[in-house]
């Protein structure tokens, strides 16, 4: 059976692993002001972008996903041609309209696929599964590497269902956003009040950084640290903890920054999480932010996606 895979360009994963392991990017478009791209993971473009428009005009984008034609003509023009099975992983549903119009789509696509599979001389069904990673980022990422590594092992597409959905439900994402003012901005462009003005200002007086935790679509603060550093390096050092533990439940660790990498791999604590990934045999995955997770976070934000039972930070 040959089985696909797709993710949404909010999956934070290199461009090269991506096309290397044959991953289909559903694009996410950006626009401020009259500047439009398509995000279609190239961190070259992202940063121009990025230079250009995000750092001050970010928290008024535009973020426009696949629709459902978009998502029903993409399968039928190549993906039920070249696979029997796909497995299309999105953001979470929670704080996004892609698994959403993924799944209205997939009704159409196994109404209509059969005259294009015969067409092309495929006489056997064609089946789909859209799944949550109930997740953001690069915790995204986490589901996809996973589901690279179990076709690569030629597991069947049952047991790579259930165990991508198993994964979902542990996989965590950490996020230390740098500018609360833009967070907060930015969720008002889009009907979100969750972090008022006197909050805001009162962290930034402070240089107070949150540590904010998604699991399962949920997000939430789990630690308030002053300054920036200090929270990178001790979320770092939690992750550090939790590979020396053996917590993890897929030896994948995936990191994105709103920015140059090189910047990211100055941060505090980032040598000794290399390090710790290198003795225990965690792949470790580093990429530029999406753009879209730019224009939602800020620049210069961190995020760090793993999969494990249970959240235990402390701060």
């Amino acid at each position: 059976m040959r089985i696909g895979l797709v993710v949404d360009s909010a999956c934070d994963l290199p461009l090269e692993y991506l096309q290397r392991n044959e991953v289909t990017v559903l694009p996410i478009t950006v626009r401020i002001g009259d500047a439009v791209l398509a995000d279609h993971r190239d961190e070259q473009a992202t940063l121009e972008f990025l230079n250009a428009h995000v750092a001050e005009r970010g928290h008024e984008a535009e973020t426009m996903p696949f629709t459902v034609q978009q998502i029903h003509d993409l399968f039928l023009q190549r993906l039920v041609i070249d696979y029997d099975y796909v497995f299309c992983m999105t953001i979470t549903k929670t704080r996004s309209p892609i698994f959403d119009n993924a799944t209205q789509a997939s009704f159409a696509i196994l109404n209509d696929y059969r005259p294009v599979r015969a067409a092309a001389g495929h006489d056997t069904p064609f089946a789909l599964r859209v799944v949550d990673t109930q997740n953001l980022f690069a915790a995204q990422g986490v589901t996809a590497v996973e589901a690279v590594r179990l076709r690569a092992a030629g597991e069947g597409a049952p047991k790579i269902r259930a165990r991508l959905e198993n994964l979902a439900l542990h996989t965590h994402g950490y996020l230390v956003p740098p500018d609360l003012y833009y967070i907060r901005n930015r969720g008002r462009t889009k009907g979100d009040r969750s972090v008022g003005l006197l909050s805001a200002a009162l962290g930034t007086a402070l240089d107070i950084k949150p540590v904010l935790h998604c699991n399962r679509g949920e997000t939430g603060p789990v630690a308030k640290i002053k300054g920036f550093n200090p929270a990178v390096q001790k979320l770092f050092e939690h992750v550090v903890q939790r590979i020396g533990h053996g917590d993890l439940m897929t030896p994948t660790l995936c990191l994105s920054y709103g920015g140059e990498l090189d910047a990211m791999r100055a941060l505090p604590g980032y040598d000794a999480l290399r390090e710790a990934c290198q003795v225990h045999n965690i792949e470790l995955f580093e990429s530029v932010m999406s753009l879209t997770g730019m224009v939602n976070v800020g620049k210069g934000a961190l995020v760090v996606g793993f999969a494990a039972e249970g959240q235990k930070f402390s701060a």
